[in-house]
C-alpha cells in the first residue's frame, strides 16, 4: 500500500468512526436535548437504535482502532522509498491532531447517558421549599414506554420535576416505571402523566397511585 493509499485509508476511517460513533449515541442524546429544547415529540425517535447500541460501539472502537493503527504502523522501506514531498507534509484533517479530536469527541459521544445529568442540574426539588398538608401527599406510578437508557431517565425526572406539585419523581429505564410523590391538590395523575407525554414524546402505559 502507498504511502497516499494508507493516508486516503486513514482519513475514511476517522470519518466512518466519527459517524458510527454519533449514530450510536443519537437514542441517549435526543431525548436530552429534545427535552431542553421543549421539543419533546422527538425525544423518542431513536428509541428502536438501542438494540443496536453495543454492535455500534464496538464498531466505532475498531474503526477509530484501525485508523490508529494506520496513523502509528512504522512505515516500510518501499512506502518510505515511494513518498513524495505532498505525502510529508499531510493536511491538518489528515493529522495525528485531528484524529486524536476526534477520538476524544467520539469517546465523549459514547459516555454520554452517564453524564447526561448535569444538562438537568437544576430541575431537581430537593432545595425548593414546597408547603403541603400530609393528607394530599399521594405516591403515584407511571409505566412509560421508550426510556432506552439513563438520558432518557433524567428526560422523565425533568418532565415530572418540573410539574406544579411534584416533591419528588424518579424513573428507571430498565423497569419502564417512574415513581412520583406529589401533592393531589395542585396536580393529578393524569396531568403528570401528560406532562411527560408532551415533554418528552414517550408513551404513558399505565398509571396508578400506590400506598
Amino acid at each position: 500500500m502507498s504511502n497516499s493509499n494508507q493516508t486516503n485509508t486513514s482519513s475514511k476511517s476517522v470519518g466512518a468512526g466519527l459517524l458510527v460513533a454519533i449514530t450510536a449515541s443519537l437514542c441517549c442524546i435526543t431525548p436530552v436535548f429534545a427535552t431542553l429544547a421543549g421539543i419533546g415529540g422527538i425525544a423518542s425517535s431513536f428509541s428502536w437504535m438501542e438494540p443496536f447500541r453495543p454492535y455500534l460501539i464496538g464498531l466505532t472502537i475498531f474503526v477509530l482502532g484501525f485508523a490508529w493503527y494506520q496513523k502509528l504502523r512504522p512505515r516500510t522501506r518501499k512506502e518510505i522509498d515511494c513518498a513524495c514531498e505532498d505525502d510529508e507534509k499531510s493536511s491538518f484533517w489528515q493529522s495525528k491532531k485531528f484524529l486524536g479530536i476526534v477520538t476524544v469527541f467520539a469517546v465523549l459521544m459514547l459516555a454520554f447517558p452517564s453524564y447526561s445529568g448535569i444538562f438537568f442540574s437544576g430541575n431537581s426539588n430537593a432545595d425548593k421549599i414546597i408547603v403541603v398538608k400530609e393528607n394530599d401527599i399521594l405516591n403515584a406510578e407511571l409505566s412509560i414506554k421508550g426510556m432506552t437508557c439513563t438520558g432518557c431517565v433524567h428526560s422523565v425526572n425533568a418532565a415530572l420535576n418540573s410539574s406544579e406539585g411534584v416533591l419528588e419523581a424518579s424513573s428507571s429505564y430498565e423497569s419502564g416505571i417512574a415513581t412520583v410523590k406529589f401533592d393531589q391538590s395542585k396536580v393529578s395523575v393524569d396531568q403528570l402523566a401528560t406532562n411527560v407525554e408532551e415533554a418528552t414524546g414517550y408513551k404513558v402505559t399505565d398509571k396508578k397511585v400506590i400506598e
